[in-house]
């Protein structure tokens, strides 16, 4: 087996990261296998939690909770990354060969040449392109870098541990150190390596550490041995998992690095994969480079041959190489993604990865969660009422019981509960310090099969009785009886008819409603469990109402209008869900329940999410499937979502977006994080992300075209022309103009017409694009050939002769003297239509409109390249001009030069429209 050697410094890694694991595996087997006093004794904390002392000294033996991940670059590393691409190397190479030819030669008076030939004005130029864009590839992906980290510093994840000074506080999950006592409810993410202390019904997802797709259930008794893996302890939680449902109580044992998730991470903390957008831009991008390889040679072949001059010929390739290299493509590219970075944050939308814009401008569908996103998510209780539908405040009370003592997550609802309570104490002698009056003797936490929560308390005489919430199907399955006119009563069929037609009446009009139900004398604590959610007794109802937000109507209309359908993928119910969606204009044709979901294929399933735009009472992996079957239809598809039960479908979306008040989890697993939690927003970013996309495939399509236009008009020149239609430096003179006027690019309007319809990256497209457009600038370049050639330059310095025929009428110096004002004319002329033709194409490629006249380019990319027009322009005429080897053309010139460049824009326009009937869009 063949083995890559090792340098020193990899064999150190490698030896360093073994170190560590095996390190980690010790703490972890350690804290499984001993009890909870001796693993506290071991970190040098007790249940109460460390001391300030304590947090310092465990911070400074055990180190820091962050963990290595792709390292941050050096401004070395910076600075390579900027300059280092497929386009500088190749100029400077072409830098390097000019500097030998030009100046080394010269020099050391080699191969025929004389001190007086040395000329360092090409490889100044090339140099300059690469310094200028690598300089601005530098500063705008600093800038960038810097943008999203303090973005990304904007969003905190947290988590909840006792310090002995403090008791219990909310602390940034890198703060945490060994030692630290952790509390965990449902959503949370697991902060570090932790050994289980209490735990009531923890399940834990950590398919990201083990590819288990199931939660594992976590509980505090000591393993009796060693395991062969370390995942396998069920008294153990690791970092980089979460909390599924349930509550515990841990010790942090590892952090950062020495954790399992660090050591995975730190070895591998490497570049992200490329994205299919980079995929494309690096696919042309070697296009390009494929085209200058394969011309440069015939050019040079066929110059050499033509004029016998093969140290020319090898020059004027060298020339065109650089002229055929888009070295401002990673620059333009950089620019485009850093300028929508810091575009959408200002509209309120953080971008976690710069490359997840052009997915962003890509959805086509939006799924999103009801409540809070179409609604205000400001919960209220409007009603608490008794199986009669009369207000109750035993019914409050009861709620209030479930909802304070409940250590788990607790939602709008139950907030809505507690304040509710708060605000009827003064009405209600009954409702005053309920917590004090009330101890927590048990409890069942929340989860998404049962739909229901349930607390076990106990007053100061000793009575003990299970309160639990919960959806209300699910609660009259286990409830045998209700409480009915003060009476407790068998639950009847016709009582329980009578209780759906309640809730469904307060459905329809758009209440959420959760029954509350309770049992005196349960299990004793330690043996209570699910098992005791039966034969309870129902008392009644709360109705919820989260009305809809005012933007939503329009910002769903919005959204329709930009191509963006939107998809409602909740765990409520339909009733509600129906009632909402009417509320906020959005057509509900077709509804699916996660009970229809379940019966149905992935084929038959697909076949009707196309047509359906609301997905009621679904599980969370009801949501991943219903998302995974669009994605596989060929949508490109975003999720919003805030709460536990959106982050695998978040994972599973094109693109993931949260809000900075989500959960832990659906923050990490976000591509894209909102700082204000409405659709409106999204709007704008994704207008934003099409917008991006739209200015970089403009700059690409512009330069394929005119590269491979070039490519006709120089083998034309090269072949018929009996000297070089424009010298080495003029043709870099030539590209660094043009080049430095498309960095305005990024800065550039975009049609309306063009954000209305999502956009994918098609690499094809631009394939058949430079095919179309390319040799439209041939025509004119072969134009300018024969006018300049034929009637220009003899006219008005050879006095009516042909440059082939100069030797017939002149001779010695005055022959050469002529040759050289013939080919200066010439070259001049071609310098300033070059220019003119390729920075105006620019205005007729950038969209499928008339330009100037029903679409006009920015201002700043309309006074860019007005300024390299006028520069090229005036270029012939000053110092400058003759010592590139121009002349001053005639004003007579410009008489043909307008009417040249009208035409030509003219035909390319027509050439524009014919691309777009045959292909349906022209970028």
């Amino acid at each position: 087996m063949n083995k890559k050697k090792m340098s020193g410094r990899q064999m150190f890694l490698a030896a360093e990261t073994a170190m560590v694991y095996n390190e980690q595996k010790r703490r972890i087997h350690f804290a499984a296998t001993h009890s909870i006093r001796e693993v506290l004794k071991s970190v040098n904390t007790a249940l109460c939690g460390l001391s300030a002392e304590g947090v310092v000294a465990n911070r400074a033996e055990y180190g820091m909770n962050k963990v290595t991940r792709q390292k941050k670059k050096t401004l070395a590393q910076s600075l390579v990354g900027a300059f280092v691409n497929p386009f500088t190397v190749i100029l400077s190479c072409l830098a390097m060969v000019s500097a030998i030819t030009d100046m080394l030669f010269p020099y050391m008076e080699l191969f025929g040449n004389k001190k007086e030939d040395f000329d360092c004005l090409t490889v100044v130029i090339i140099l300059t392109m690469v310094f200028i864009s690598g300089t601005l590839r530098f500063v705008q992906e600093s800038r960038s870098g810097n943008a999203a980290e303090r973005l990304l510093a904007m969003i905190t994840t947290t988590c909840t541990v006792d310090r002995r000074e403090q008791g219990d506080v909310e602390i940034p999950l890198e703060d945490a150190v060994v030692g630290d006592i952790v509390h965990l409810c449902a959503g949370d993410m697991i902060p570090a390596d932790l050994r289980i202390v209490e735990a009531k019904d923890l399940f834990v997802s950590q398919s990201s550490l083990t590819g288990e797709s199931e939660p594992i259930e976590k509980m505090p008794k000591t393993a009796e041995a060693e395991r062969d893996s370390i995942t396998e302890y069920a008294n153990i939680a690791f970092m980089g998992s979460n909390v599924i449902s349930g509550s515990a109580v841990g010790v942090i044992v590892a952090v950062g690095d020495n954790t399992l998730f660090g050591s995975m991470t730190s070895s591998v903390a490497e570049e992200a994969a490329e994205t299919n957008f980079t995929k494309g831009v690096n696919a042309v991008s070697w296009v390009l480079i494929r085209f200058m390889m394969v011309m440069v040679p015939l050019v040079f072949v066929m110059n050499g041959i033509t004029k016998g001059d093969w140290l020319g010929a090898f020059l004027f390739a060298v020339s065109i190489a650089v002229g055929l290299t888009p070295e401002m493509l990673p620059m333009i590219v950089t620019t485009c993604l850093a300028k929508g970075a810091v575009s959408m944050s200002r509209k309120k939308t953080i971008v976690k990865n710069l490359n997840s814009i052009q997915n962003f401008g890509a959805i086509d569908i939006l799924c999103t969660d009801k409540t809070g996103t179409l609604t205000q998510d400001q919960v209220v209780l409007e009603y608490h009422m008794n199986v009669s539908g009369k207000e109750d405040m035993r019914v409050l009370r009861h709620a209030y019981l479930n909802s304070f003592f409940q250590t788990g997550y607790k939602n709008l609802m139950d907030v809505a509960i507690i304040k509710k309570t708060e605000e009827q104490e003064a009405e209600d002698p009954r409702l005053i310090d309920l917590s004090e009056h009330y101890e927590k003797a048990d409890e069942i936490p929340f989860d998404f099969t049962r739909r229901r929560l349930t607390t076990v308390v106990r007053d100061k005489t000793g009575k003990t009785q299970m309160v639990t919430k919960g959806a209300v199907e699910e609660m009259l399955s286990v409830c045998s009886f209700a409480e009915y006119g003060k009476e407790v009563m068998p639950l009847t069929q016709e009582l329980r008819n009578m209780i759906l037609k309640t809730v469904d009446a307060l459905n329809d009009k758009g209440f959420r409603v959760l029954a509350i139900a309770q049992k005196n004398s349960p299990s004793p604590a330690g043996a209570f469990g699910v098992k005791d959610e039966c034969d309870m007794v129902l008392l009644g109802y709360l109705a919820f109402l989260d009305p809809p937000k005012e933007t939503t109507a329009a910002a769903i209309s919005a959204l329709r209008e930009y191509g963006v359908a939107t998809k409602i993928l909740t765990g409520d119910n339909d009733k509600v869900t129906r009632t909402i969606c009417s509320q906020v204009g959005l057509n509900v044709r077709n509804m699916l329940l996660g009970s229809d979901l379940e019966k149905m294929s992935d084929r038959e399933l697909a076949e009707a999410a196309e047509q359906t735009e609301v997905f009621a009472k679904l599980t969370p992996d009801q949501k991943v499937r219903v998302v995974s079957v669009l994605r596989r239809a060929g949508h490109t598809v975003g999720f919003m979502g805030d709460g536990i039960n959106d982050a695998a479908a978040m994972k599973s979306a094109d693109i993931g977006i949260s809000v900075d008040t989500a959960v832990d989890v659906a923050k990490e697993s976000a591509d894209i994080v909102l700082l204000e939690k409405d659709l409106m927003v999204l709007e704008k970013g994704i207008i934003e992300g099409r917008k991006t996309y739209a200015n970089m495939i403009k700059y690409i399509k512009m330069t394929a075209s005119s590269n491979f236009g070039n490519m006709f008009s120089v083998l034309a020149a090269s072949a018929l022309l009996p000297f070089l239609p424009m010298m080495s430096v003029q043709l870099i003179v030539l590209n660094l103009i043009y080049d430095l006027s498309c960095t305005a690019i990024p800065w550039d309007n975009v049609d309306k017409e063009f954000l209305r319809v999502p956009r994918k990256w098609d690499a094809s497209s631009v394939g058949s694009f430079m095919i179309w457009i390319g040799p439209t600038s041939s025509v004119f370049d072969f134009v300018t050939y024969i006018f300049m050639y034929f009637v220009f330059c003899p006219r008005f310095v050879s006095g009516g002769i042909l440059y082939n025929d100069l030797a017939s009428h002149f001779g010695g110096a005055e022959l050469l003297r002529m040759q050289t004002a013939y080919a200066a004319m010439f070259q001049a002329g071609w310098f300033v239509e070059s220019m003119w033709s390729q920075t105006l194409v620019i205005h007729m490629i950038r969209t499928p409109k008339l330009p100037f006249i029903q679409s006009r380019a920015s201002a700043l990319l309309t006074l860019v390249t007005c300024t390299g027009i006028a520069v090229l322009t005036v270029i012939p005429f000053t110092e400058i001009g003759k010592l590139l080897g121009f002349a001053a053309l005639p004003a007579s010139y410009f008489a043909y030069l307008i009417p040249c460049i009208l035409l030509y824009m003219a035909l390319a326009t027509s050439m524009k429209k014919a691309y777009v009937r045959h292909y349906g869009q022209l970028l």
